[in-house]
């Protein structure tokens, strides 16, 4: 640092958070050059007349030979806002991912940590227009509010008109704290720390003199005298009497309140306050480990000695959670942090008041149900290694946190393939990058599944990763009993209602008779899948993918799953005119609707990607399940992963058939897993389960291996095809998609790509291959496959393949073309 000091020219290189494979450099002075550290946020003007927030990389001393620096904007930051280990975490993730570290930026980044000259500034609802002039606020904060008054909204580069300043963002940003402003944002608002209100008695009436002077002047205003002597029954439990508990015990109005403070009486004042906080009772003793669980546990401790990554393949329902929480209380013993990682948003509703019962406040949340806000103070409170946040429970996404002393991640359902990012980049696979993440920390991994994936396992038969078995349920339950209806023979001897088989409504009835509950699974969610014509055969299709439109009976719309396009429900043949169209195929919604017809007395529930939007109706569904509030709950997957109902006797798969017969190498796998998965919901006390699934081929395999709970058949069988056909684990793959609005400008495109491709990687080079859905958002698709052996270099084989990429972006007739690069595709 002497050296750069000494000079007279100083340089920050930054990474903007846009797609681009580069850094780029900015002028500074000493005193910046003095201060800034790797990690840290600047403003800085980029293009003509944006600006940008970026992330600081090195300050140095040399000039850029093509371009004259521009200054930096401001400084954002008084620390570091991504550690060390963070920043070698993304970089490791950008290159294996084939993505540019400012994508990874962008999806690491809370979004009000990224504030940009498109950002969209607005009053807030709660601002008071009135008391402008008494605010405490500087004289170009008041312009802005002013401004604001005459104009709904503002871009920042509007600000900086107004102002006649270039750097706005530290105005931006105290109005934003001060909660006078808001910003909004396509998904969020902005970080502003939430503010709670307290209430004190005036400094003025400290004395008991002047105290005893003012009860007697209230007493005729019995109201207000309440309003004060509960305010000191308060003070004597708690500090600070928050205005609304006080309003509560004193049975005042908001009025009344407000009355006393502008009498002078009473003081309002507010403190920031935790969105996300813990407010049970103390964290109660952990549960005693059964002789089995106490084995594996000890197993795992032993393994760890060996190897730094465990598999735990436990059977559903055998108290796997029980053993992570033995295992994160002896982490937290060493004073280091544990992330928890989980594929489903709806497991962390679950799960979340199972840890606080053990951990209490220790336990943070971090996914993309809550809000920006809430996101933003979990980071801090990781960054700063808070009590408040020891434990991390959170989707994929929570592996980009500012760990400082990770001791151990737990990911937990390891075969989901919800780990994996799909869009945008980087499209990383959680499980493997929270790997990498305990490398870097020094820390263990543990992955946990009653199905493991073949990757997995392969690994653990290979000996890279530590093997633990756990094969009893807890509490020696017996698995479920497992049943396969043939529907060709119930609909041969019509004994179908519905979309139900005589046998699985007899079972239900059962169950509903015991006062027990059912789950049904169908893994589409809707109405109807296709609506036709039965005079021409005609299907309503999206204008902008090639699919069929779904019918949505409860919103009676026909909608598009992969873009969202709708129309209302049609009455007639938009080919041929007639009132003959009818549905085929059927989802969670049509279940749900039949269901309600066959047991009108029961409730019924749907969780699917429609019934799940808010940020909580998860835990709403959940919550009244395991209340009793529901009997009967059809879902699509999200039913299936890891969800503890301890009243669910009976599981109803209503076809299978749709899942066997997918066209990709893992459908065999998945099917698997998701049967097995869904079936591990059913009996976990001691009133044994039973599983019913319907299909049209009772005699296939996989369909036979789930009935038995026959892992290792179906990890056999898998492998011996993935060798001979050189797929995962065997081999490694790269996906590389290509879009254009344009059929043959993308045939194009692909055959390009793969002719080049060949030339080094030879016949490891599939396709050009249309997928099952050609056209999706008015882009034609085109995929190749790349298969990478063991033996051959895959840095290498990453690097030419960015050389070709980097060759194909230069040409002009590709200049619309869209490629897409997909490491280990799930």
């Amino acid at each position: 640092m002497n050296s750069i000091i000494e000079t007279s020219l100083f340089f920050v290189d930054v990474i903007l958070p846009i797609p681009l494979r580069q850094a780029f450099t900015y002028a500074i002075n000493k005193d910046e050059a003095a201060y800034l550290k790797r990690g840290m946020r600047v403003s800085v003007p980029f293009g003509k007349s944006k600006i940008y927030t970026a992330l600081v990389d090195r300050v140095h001393q040399q000039i850029p030979d093509s371009y004259e620096p521009k200054e930096i904007d401001q400084i954002l930051d008084e620390a570091p806002l991504v550690t060390a280990k963070q920043w070698n975490h993304w970089e490791w993730m950008a290159s294996y991912y084939l993505c540019t570290f400012g994508e990874v930026i962008r999806a690491a980044l809370p979004s009000a940590f990224l504030l940009e000259s498109e950002t969209i500034i607005h009053l807030s609802a709660s601002f008071d227009a009135t008391s402008i002039d008494a605010l405490p606020i500087t004289d170009e904060g008041f312009l802005v509010l002013e401004a604001l008054q005459h104009q709904s909204s503002l871009h920042i580069n509007d600000v900086r008109s107004i102002l006649d300043r270039k750097r706005v963002l530290s105005v931006l940003q105290e109005l934003l704290q001060q909660g006078y402003i808001e910003v909004k944002e396509t998904l969020y608002d902005a970080y502003t720390p939430k503010q709670k209100r307290y209430i004190r008695m005036a400094s003025a009436y400290a004395s008991e003199e002047k105290l005893r002077a003012l009860l007697d002047s209230l007493s005729r205003a019995p109201k207000q005298r309440s309003v004060i002597m509960t305010l000191f029954t308060l003070r004597t439990a708690d500090k600070n009497v928050g205005s609304v508990q006080l309003q509560k015990k004193s049975n005042a109005s908001a009025a009344i309140l407000r009355t006393l403070i502008d009498k002078g009486v009473l003081e309002e004042y507010f403190l920031k306050h935790d969105r996300v906080s813990y407010d049970g009772d103390d964290p109660g003793h952990l549960k005693q480990l059964s002789p089995a669980q106490e084995q594996a546990y000890s197993e795992i401790v032993q393994s760890f000695e060996q190897k730094p990554i465990c598999l735990l393949h436990g059977v559903t329902s055998s108290g796997k959670t029980e053993i992570y929480v033995k295992l994160i209380e002896e982490v937290l013993k060493t004073g280091k942090q544990v992330l928890y990682m989980l594929p489903e948003i709806a497991l962390t509703t679950q799960l979340i008041g199972r840890l606080q019962a053990y951990f209490g406040s220790k336990v943070a949340v971090y996914h993309s149900k809550y809000s920006v806000n809430e996101r933003v103070e979990v980071w801090k409170h990781v960054l700063e290694n808070s009590k408040k946040a020891q434990v991390v429970i959170g989707a994929r996404s929570s592996l980009f946190l500012p760990f400082s002393s990770l001791g151990l991640i737990l990911v937990d359902e390891e075969h989901e393939p919800s780990f994996k990012q799909y869009n945008p980049a980087p499209r990383y696979h959680g499980r493997d990058a929270a790997m990498l993440l305990a490398h870097i920390h020094g820390a263990n991994t543990l992955l946990g599944s009653a199905t493991p994936s073949l990757e997995s396992f392969y690994n653990a038969q290979q000996e890279k990763y530590g093997l633990v078995s756990l094969t009893e349920r807890y509490g020696k339950i017996l698995l479920p009993e497992m049943e396969l209806v043939d529907l060709q023979d119930a609909y041969r001897k019509k004994k179908m209602t519905g979309h139900f088989s005589e046998r699985l409504l007899v079972a239900m009835r059962e169950t509903l008779a015991a006062g027990d509950q059912i789950i049904l699974f169908q893994n589409r969610r809707g109405y109807s899948p296709v609506v036709s014509c039965t005079t021409c055969g005609t299907s309503p299709q999206c204008p902008n993918c090639d699919v069929s439109l779904t019918y949505h009976q409860h919103k009676n719309q026909l909608r598009c799953h992969y873009c969202g396009y709708h129309i209302a429900m049609l009455h007639s043949c938009m080919a041929c005119g007639m009132e003959t169209l009818d549905t085929k195929g059927f989802g969670t919604e049509q279940i749900e609707t039949e269901l309600q017809t066959l047991f009108p007395k029961h409730r019924v529930a749907r969780m699917d990607q429609d019934t799940t939007r808010g940020k909580n109706a998860y835990r709403k569904l959940i919550d009244q399940l395991e209340e009793g509030e529901i009997d009967i709950l059809v879902g699509t997957q999200m039913v299936a992963k890891g969800l503890d109902f301890r009243n669910v006797r009976l599981v109803g798969v209503m076809q299978a058939d749709n899942l066997l017969n997918f066209p990709d190498f893992r459908a065999h796998e998945r099917s698997f897993q998701l049967l097995l998965q869904v079936a591990g919901r059913a009996g976990r006390t001691q009133k044994r389960g039973k599983v019913l699934i319907q299909t049209y081929n009772p005699h296939h395999q996989i369909l036979q291996q789930v009935t038995v709970n026959d892992y290792q058949g179906m990890y056999s069988e898998e492998t011996e095809e993935r060798y001979q056909y050189k797929y995962p684990p065997f081999f490694r793959t790269v996906k590389i998609t290509v879009k254009a609005r344009n059929f043959v400008t993308m045939q194009q495109a692909g055959h390009w790509l793969a002719q080049a491709l060949s030339l080094q990687l030879k016949e490891h080079v599939l396709g050009p291959e249309q997928p099952p859905v050609g056209r999706i958002r008015n882009e034609y698709l085109t995929c190749l496959l790349i298969k990478i052996p063991k033996q051959q270099s895959l840095p290498k084989t990453k690097a030419f393949i960015l050389q070709v990429y980097r060759r194909f972006s230069a040409l002009k007739e590709f200049s619309s073309v869209k490629v897409v690069i997909d490491v280990d595709p799930a």
